[in-house]
Formats: C-alpha cells, sequence, structure tokens
C-alpha cells in the first residue's frame, strides 16, 4: 500500500527536517537552510562542535541534540520522543546532506514507522559536486560511498564494481588512499580514467585528473591531506555474456516434460512456463506438447 506524506499538512507530531549544510564554503548556505535552523525546536547534530560554529555564524541560537554513529538508539528514542510531542528537529551532518554516509539514515527511517513527517532541505553535497566537475560521463552514475576498509573484502567489492559501466563515486580518507588507488588500479585496469576531488569549494580545492596509474605514481610522490571524492569512468568495454539455456537443445515437448519432472507440477503450468522461457504462446506450446 502507497502511504502519502505531504509536507504542507498539519499533525499534533512535530517534523524531522533534513537539512544540508556546507561541505566548506559557508556561502553556500541556502536562506531557507538558515530560517529551518532558527525556527525548530532543535537541531540534531553529528558533532555539537561543528555545529556550533555553523550556528553562531548565522547567528541560530537553536538548543543542540548530539546525534552520531555511537548514540543511535539512545539519542534516536529521545529525538522521536520530542517530535511525537510536537516538537520539530532538523539534523544536520558535519558537512553536506544528512544520511549520504551518514547516521542520520537510521533517524529518518525511525520517524518513518511513526508516521512522523520527514521533510528535506536540500543543500550540498561533495559526490554529485566532484561528478558535474570531473568532465567524466555524469549519468547514469553509482554512488558508494567509502569502500570496506580491509583489503580483502575492498577487494572483492572492487572486483563486482569493474564491469559496471556507470561512473562510480566513492569517497575515501588521506591515510587509505594510496592502498585504495592500487586496488582500483589492479582491478580496472591502468587506463581507466578517475578524477580525484579533495578541499571541494574551500580556498585550496583541487581536482586531479588522469589515469588510474598515474593516480597511483601521483600518490606515491605527494604528501596527502584532507577526504577525497573519487569519480572513476566507468566500464567502457563490457561484453555481454551469452548464457545458454539448459533446454536449448531440447524439443518444445521434451522441455515441457523435463519442467514436470523437475518441479512436479501440472502440464497446464509447466506449458506456460515454457512458453515464457521460450518467448513463445502457450497455444502453440500446447500443441507442440500434444502433438503425437
Amino acid at each position: 500500500m502507497i502511504v502519502s506524506q505531504k509536507s504542507a499538512e498539519t499533525t499534533e507530531a512535530g517534523k524531522l527536517f533534513i537539512v544540508g549544510t556546507p561541505i566548506g564554503n559557508l556561502e553556500d548556505m541556502t536562506y531557507r537552510a538558515i530560517r529551518i535552523l532558527q525556527e525548530v525546536d532543535f537541531i540534531a547534530a553529528e558533532d555539537t562542535r561543528n555545529t556550533i560554529k555553523l550556528c553562531n555564524h548565522f547567528d541560530i541560537h537553536t538548543p543542540l541534540i548530539s546525534y552520531h554513529e555511537h548514540n543511535t538508539r539512545v539519542a534516536g528514542e529521545k529525538i522521536i520522543e520530542y517530535l511525537k510531542t510536537g516538537k520539530d528537529i532538523a539534523i544536520v551532518s558535519d558537512a553536506g546532506m544528512p544520511c549520504i554516509s551518514d547516521p542520520g539514515t537510521d533517524l529518518v527511517k525511525l520517524a518513518i514507522e511513526q508516521e512522523i513527517a520527514v521533510v528535506p532541505v536540500p543543500g550540498p553535497n561533495a559526490a554529485v559536486t566532484a561528478l558535474v566537475a570531473s568532465g567524466i560521463t555524469p549519468q547514469p552514475f553509482l554512488f558508494w560511498g567509502f569502500l570496506a576498509r580491509q583489503k580483502k573484502e575492498q577487494k572483492e567489492q572492487l572486483k563486482k564494481l569493474q564491469r559496471y559501466e556507470e561512473t562510480l563515486l566513492f569517497y575515501e580518507a588521506p591515510h587509505r588512499l594510496k592502498q585504495t588507488l592500487r586496488n582500483l588500479t589492479e582491478q580496472f585496469g591502468e587506463e581507466r580514467k578517475i578524477v580525484m576531488a579533495r578541499e571541494l569549494t574551500k580556498r585550496f580545492e583541487e581536482l586531479l585528473r588522469g589515469t588510474l596509474a598515474e593516480a597511483v605514481e601521483w600518490a606515491d610522490t605527494h604528501e596527502i591531506r584532507g577526504e577525497f571524492c573519487l569519480v572513476v569512468e566507468g566500464n567502457c568495454n563490457v561484453q555481454e555474456e551469452v548464457i545458454e539455456e539448459w533446454w536449448t537443445e531440447l524439443s518444445i515437448k521434451d522441455h515441457v516434460e523435463q519442467v514436470i519432472e523437475q518441479k512436479e507440477i501440472r502440464s497446464k503450468d509447466a506449458i506456460r512456463e515454457v512458453a515464457e522461457a521460450r518467448g513463445l504462446g502457450k497455444r502453440d506450446v500446447y500443441q507442440a506438447y500434444h502433438v503425437d
């Protein structure tokens, strides 16, 4: 059943606002975001030390609640109780949109379960910002976020992703960048294009464009600072695998009989299944099956 939520509806419960904040440049803060943060009863912040700086800059005096990956259950239940009593609460992350590589997702799910309105207030996002400036085909794209930290698990993830034709977006910490680039090169090949973006929207914003081999060489010869957003070209050489069905060499009649035997179903049901598998009409399969 489809459940409708209309943000303009008035209910006894409060609303949970998902508020995007700047990823580096405070000039990217929207008028609406400032107004919402000023008007709500509480702001749920990933790191209150960072958020208080933002609030001070924009003259926002709303009380803060700490909400991060280590207290999602306790703080989440507290926030839901506030919302049930009619309090409006905004959730913010340290930078960018909450719920993207961020524990805000858990709070949103809780609110929806309790039939509390969830209102998005759009703002900057590092991955999309890097994507549009990368020069790599922007759509379709797949946002992955942070890869697994363990080398073996990361390689398994990349082995699956290397066949994707979509542009791939990753986040990576500076101390893990070298190993991640090596793993990408091993799985994707040296010539795959990559853009490494860091300090986006800030004074020292930098986009490094090249191949994976060149990215590895750069990482080995430069001091690595700041978190990175990696935009990796999709696989342009995917070859469709031709999978031969087990029934290819069987006649239609033998195919129906095999399905009846394997699944222990009636001939009527088997005929329907064979027709769907072969892209034929049921009448054609019926006639072929009952032919003497």
